[in-house]
């Protein structure tokens, strides 16, 4: 077996009786190839005095799609990577961030595939993780809104028999009535807006 070294952080190609395949990388070595292709596409487009408009009219794609790719919010497929690297005019490998053997040409569809795969599986447990914080942020904030509820209705305005001549006292109350009266109409939208985002961001695979 031969192998090629390539960037140390990416992969290494091996020849196994002419065959060419790609060894698989770290989690940190896929994030990076994951950050690296959306910059790549980005510093690309502007080396060739292109805007997002222009990139997606050669693309045909809509702006917005390229602004994704950009932003690391989708990773385009392999024909469509092929597709962009000839609107860059730029080799498939360096939108990917390494120089691939001229020998392991025949596998170059393979290879981004596979490429590919490991980004969206990277993008996709980012979405998971993120789904997963604002479920927790949504149980939080309808857990808060019920408790606040609960200690105005047992507190049951007590400012009311405060003594108002006292400065101090009049502040206090002024304050305590203005959070009264601003939470008890601005709670139930809270709360229920707290409810439809937990329904939307829990995990549908349990």
């Amino acid at each position: 077996m031969r192998c090629l070294p390539q960037r140390a952080y990416f992969r290494i190609i091996c020849d196994v009786g002419g065959t060419f395949f790609l060894l698989p990388t770290t989690k940190a070595n896929k994030r990076r190839l994951y950050l690296m292709l959306s910059e790549n596409i980005k510093a690309l487009r502007k080396s060739k005095g292109l805007s997002q408009e222009e990139l997606a009219v050669k693309l045909n794609v809509v702006r917005q799609t390229v602004s994704k790719w950009e932003k690391g919010l989708s990773v385009p497929d392999s024909e469509m990577l092929i597709t962009l690297s000839e609107a860059l005019e730029t080799p498939v490998s360096t939108l990917l961030g390494e120089t691939i053997a001229e020998t392991a040409a025949a596998d170059d569809l393979k290879a981004i595939s596979e490429k590919l795969e490991v980004i969206n599986l990277q993008l996709a447990q980012r979405k998971a993780t993120q789904r997963k914080v604002l479920h927790g942020l949504f149980i939080i904030l309808c857990v808060s809104v019920v408790i606040i509820t609960a200690v105005l209705v047992v507190l049951g305005s007590p400012y009311l028999g405060w003594d108002f001549s006292d400065p101090e006292t009049a502040v206090m109350g002024t304050a305590f009535h203005s959070f009264e009266w601003l939470f008890i109409r601005v709670a139930p939208i809270i709360l229920i807006g707290a409810v439809i985002g937990f329904l939307v961001t829990r995990n549908k695979d349990k």
